[in-house]
């Protein structure tokens, strides 16, 4: 790769923070010990979340992006990845767990950039843009006794979330959060 195109990466690819690790830990602590598990991770990014379930746990993991950059860095941290937007391509019933760190900060339309990094941030106008897409689809993919570990921000409105999940069918229960000063962030477990 040449130096050019390391720093499109990085400048293009969302890269693991807080969000990111309170999603790995919280997934990491609570799929089962099974290496017959298959584990999907939606939106990368930099590959954090489903490198750190596939060394941590002993199940297979897929990881989806819609950013090419994202899916050429995740792979070259040996993370198998697919792009993909959202669930799309994936066959119904396949996934014994999903994990998602969505876009979730609320954006005003008039400041909104068009640009790999706007995709990975911006939650559009109530910050639910791509969270509600993605809980209606998600089911679709997951296997019998599937679950989704969803982070989520109190930037944009967890009881709503929970709400929308269970216009899907779904009930959920907070397994982690942590606050800081300007938000607190929430793991999700969605099951039917």
């Amino acid at each position: 790769m040449t130096l050019r195109e390391q720093r499109e990466i990085e400048t293009d690819v969302y890269q693991p923070a807080e969000d990111s690790q309170l999603l790995a830990e919280a997934a990491c602590a609570r799929l089962p010990a099974d290496e017959d598990q298959l584990v999907l991770e939606v939106g990368t990014g930099s590959g954090y979340v489903a490198g750190r379930i596939a060394a941590e746990t002993p199940v297979r993991v897929i990881a989806s992006d819609l950013n090419p950059h994202a899916v050429r860095e995740a792979r070259g941290e040996g993370v198998e990845t697919v792009r993909a937007d959202l669930v799309a391509p994936f066959a119904d019933g396949t996934f014994d767990a999903v994990a998602f760190n969505p876009p979730y900060l609320p954006t005003d339309p008039e400041n909104e950039w068009d640009d790999w990094m706007e995709h990975a941030l911006s939650g559009g106008e109530d910050g639910r843009a791509v969270i509600d897409p993605f809980l209606e689809n998600v089911g679709r993919v997951l296997a019998p006794d599937g679950v989704v570990y969803l982070l989520v921000s109190s930037l944009t409105g967890v009881d709503e979330v929970v709400e929308r999940a269970g216009e899907e069918g779904f009930s959920a229960v907070a397994v982690a959060d942590e606050s800081f000063p300007f938000e607190t962030l929430t793991v999700l477990k969605l099951f039917r």
